[in-house]
C-alpha cells in the first residue's frame, strides 16, 4: 500500500470518529422535538374536558360527534378507589408519566416507542363514570392509537380486583 493510501485511510478513520459525537446533538434535538409542548387548555373546566380539535388524533368521552366520541370508563368502587386503581394501572404501563393529580382528576403523558411522540391523556373521575380524553400533541392522524389506548386501559381497569 502506498504512503498516500495509508494517509487517506488514516484520515478517513479519524474524521469518521470525530463526526460521530457531532451527529448525536442534531439527532437528540430531532427526537426531543417530537414531544412538543403540552397544550395550555388541558384540565377540567366546569366539569368538562377540553374538546377535541377537528383532527382525528383525539378521543373524548364528552365529544358530541361519533368520530371523537369514546365511552367513559366505568367506576371501580367509589370515585376515590377508581382514581387509586387508575394510578396503579398507569404506573404499570410502559413510557407513561403521571404529570398532574388532583381529587377527581389525573393527567398522564404517554410516549410512543420509536419516535417518542407524546400524547396527553386525561381522566375526570365523577360520581358515576370516568370521563376520558386522549389526544396527540403533534400530527394529524394517529391511526386510532388514542382510541386503542383508552380501550386497553378500560380492559386493564376491569381486570383490577
Amino acid at each position: 500500500m502506498s504512503p498516500l493510501s495509508l494517509w487517506q485511510n488514516a484520515l478517513i478513520r479519524v474524521t469518521r470518529r470525530a463526526h460521530k459525537p457531532a451527529l448525536l446533538l442534531p439527532l437528540a434535538l430531532l427526537l426531543s422535538a417530537c414531544s412538543g409542548s403540552p397544550p395550555e387548555n388541558l384540565g377540567s373546566h366546569d366539569g368538562h374536558l377540553t374538546p377535541c380539535p377537528d383532527s382525528p388524533n383525539c378521543v373524548n368521552s364528552q365529544a358530541g360527534d361519533a368520530e371523537h366520541f369514546i365511552a367513559p370508563l366505568p367506576l371501580k368502587g367509589s370515585a376515590q378507589q377508581t382514581q387509586a386503581l387508575l394510578k396503579q394501572v398507569l404506573a404499570s404501563e410502559p413510557r407513561v408519566r403521571l404529570v398532574e393529580e388532583a381529587p377527581g382528576y389525573l393527567r398522564a403523558e404517554f410516549s410512543s416507542k420509536l419516535m417518542r411522540f407524546v400524547d396527553d391523556v386525561e381522566f375526570l373521575i365523577g360520581e358515576s363514570a370516568v370521563d376520558v380524553r386522549s389526544a396527540s400533541r403533534l400530527g394529524y392522524a394517529d391511526f386510532e392509537v388514542n382510541r386503542k389506548r383508552i380501550e386497553q386501559l378500560r380492559q386493564r381497569l376491569a381486570q383490577q380486583p
